[in-house]
Order: structure tokens, then C-alpha cells, then sequence
């Protein structure tokens, strides 16, 4: 289990450019950020997330940094919502977007992500990065409301929707089909060969299945990573630069990281050094990680390019 320590951040990480000079005192900060979205899921900018610090000095805020592209944040976000949900306002997810919102990510120190960082009185404390099975997820916000609790942040605010479901009932969301679902199932529980399988039947069911060829490349992707030491894995890489699966195992660890500019240049260069033989490998898992990554992407646009013009 990771291990939540109010002190482990303190020194760090400065927060105090993110605080503004308009900031709710203290004791109006849970009515303030209610106003601001009612709730315990909450999108944050740079330019509100004074606000959440002060929140934090009432009830514990849990920042998760995310990006659009990164599939790893995928697979974690829906699963720290839904334990943040289950706490009925003793706890805040602060969701923020790191391509939207740099001055946020700057300030954590943000390397790779999905980054999951608490909020204890305006202190950050880490909580962990990269996907985590849900249990862990548990285990850590078990840890945080004790942590909280030692010091004295115990408040709450209206847990989520409860203002709304006065006045309206939400539509029920429709079940998802029954193998995206064993997938589903499958990654909370950690299991990556099961999700695969059954992402797997789905697109021989339906291969127009996009929802299903995008959860296929990023259960895959964790699946890869799953148990790798970064270090070890740059290490061996550096030993051995001619070494494909060595270098494949880097750029996976990259994408997953965030560093997608990286993993796209380290798999280029290896594919101009490679031989024959090992050039459609590294063209295959090039492609596998543009449809990872998305083809909207400025950056899935330019390594094509690249690709395009050594292949021709």
C-alpha cells in the first residue's frame, strides 16, 4: 500500500503561486466551492484552484492529474471517482486537466502521469502515479481520511448531486455491453489478460468497435508496464540499444508516463537503425501507439510524417 505521510511533499512543492490574491477565507471555502460546482467531482483550473486549497483545510481534496490522450488516466480516473463518490463528502476530487492547465502541473511537479496527489490543510501529501487496481485506490483513501483526521481536517461537503436530485432525476446510464463490461471488470481487479480477451471477442464480434479498439490498446499498454522499474528498464535499454523488446519496454514505460514525444522518437530512431527483420515490428508498435495516443494529436501528426518519409 502506498504510504500517505502529511509531511512526505512538505519542502517540495510550492503552491503558493496557485493561491491568488482573491482567495475565500477559510471559512467560507466549502460554500464557495460548492457554488462554484455542487459536488465532490470537481474540473479545476489554474486560475480557481486557490479555492481548492482552501477547501483543503475543511475537507481532504485528492488532485488528479489527467490528460486527454494518456490511457493509463483513462483507466484510473472512472475508478478514483467512483471511491471518491462512495465517501459522501468526506472527500473532493479536484479533476485537472495538465494540457489545459500547465501552472498546476508545474507546481506538483508533475513528470509522468496519472499523478493522484492529496490535499491535507493547503499541504500536498503524494498519494501515487501510473494505474492502480481499485483495492489500492481504497487502501490509500482509508489512509488519507486518517491522516486527515490526525489533523484535524474532518468536514465534508453535499455529497454529489444531492442539491440536483431535488429538483431532478438523473437518466440511467445505459449497461454497457457485457464484454466491454468483463473488461471493466477485469481492470479493477488488475487483471489485464482477462480485459484483453474480452476486448478482444468484442472487436471479432463487431471490429468497428472503437470504443472496444481503444480499451484493447490502453488494457494492453498496462498490461506491458505492469511491474516494470523504470529504472531497470532505461538501464537495460541503454546496455543494449539494438535490442528491440529492450527499447519497446521504454517507450511503453514513456507513453504511459506522458512522455509521448519521447517514446515516438526513441521508436523512429530504432527503426531507421533496425534491420530488415525487425522493421515491422517497430512500425506495428509505432502504429499501436498512435491509435493509443489518438490521431487528433499534433504529435501522432508529426511522427507520421516522420514515419511516412523513412518508410518511402
Amino acid at each position: 500500500m502506498t504510504e500517505i505521510s502529511a509531511a512526505a511533499l512538505r519542502g517540495a512543492v510550492d503552491l503558493s503561486s496557485l493561491r491568488g490574491r482573491d482567495t475565500q477565507p477559510t471559512s467560507d471555502a466549502t460554500a464557495a466551492a460548492s457554488a462554484a460546482a455542487p459536488g465532490v467531482v470537481v474540473d479545476v483550473t489554474d486560475a480557481a484552484f486557490g479555492e481548492i486549497l482552501e477547501l483543503s483545510r475543511t475537507v481532504p481534496v485528492v488532485v488528479d492529474l489527467w490528460a486527454e490522450w494518456c490511457g493509463p488516466c483513462k483507466q484510473l480516473s472512472p475508478i478514483i471517482e467512483k471511491v471518491t463518490r462512495e465517501q459522501n463528502g468526506r472527500v473532493v476530487l479536484a479533476k485537472v486537466d495538465v494540457d489545459a492547465n500547465p501552472q498546476i502541473a508545474q507546481a506538483f511537479r508533475a513528470q509522468s502521469i496519472p499523478m493522484v496527489v492529496a490535499l491535507i490543510g493547503g499541504q500536498p501529501v503524494p498519494m501515487f502515479t501510473g494505474a492502480v487496481p481499485e483495492e489500492q485506490v481504497r487502501e490509500v483513501f482509508a489512509r488519507l481520511l486518517e491522516v486527515a483526521a490526525q489533523n484535524g481536517v474532518t468536514g465534508s461537503v453535499p455529497a454529489d448531486g444531492a442539491e440536483a436530485d431535488e429538483q431532478a432525476v438523473e437518466p440511467e446510464e445505459a449497461p454497457l455491453p457485457p464484454l466491454h463490461a468483463e473488461a471493466f471488470e477485469a481492470i479493477e481487479a488488475g487483471d489485464y489478460p482477462r480485459a484483453i480477451t474480452a476486448y478482444e471477442k468484442a472487436l471479432a464480434e463487431n471490429p468497428r468497435d472503437e470504443e472496444a479498439k481503444a480499451g484493447l490498446g490502453q488494457v494492453r499498454l498496462l498490461d506491458r508496464v505492469q511491474g516494470l522499474d523504470l529504472q531497470q528498464v532505461r538501464a537495460a535499454a541503454a546496455a543494449a540499444p539494438a535490442d528491440v523488446d529492450a527499447q519497446f519496454a521504454v517507450a511503453d514505460m514513456d507513453i504511459a508516463g506522458g512522455h509521448v514525444d519521447d517514446a515516438f522518437g526513441r521508436l523512429l530512431d530504432l527503426f531507421v537503425a533496425s534491420d530488415g527483420d525487425d522493421r515491422p515490428r517497430v512500425r506495428a508498435r509505432l502504429v499501436e501507439l498512435f491509435d493509443l495516443v489518438g490521431p487528433a494529436d499534433p504529435r501522432v501528426a508529426s511522427a507520421r510524417t516522420r514515419l511516412a518519409s523513412l518508410l518511402f
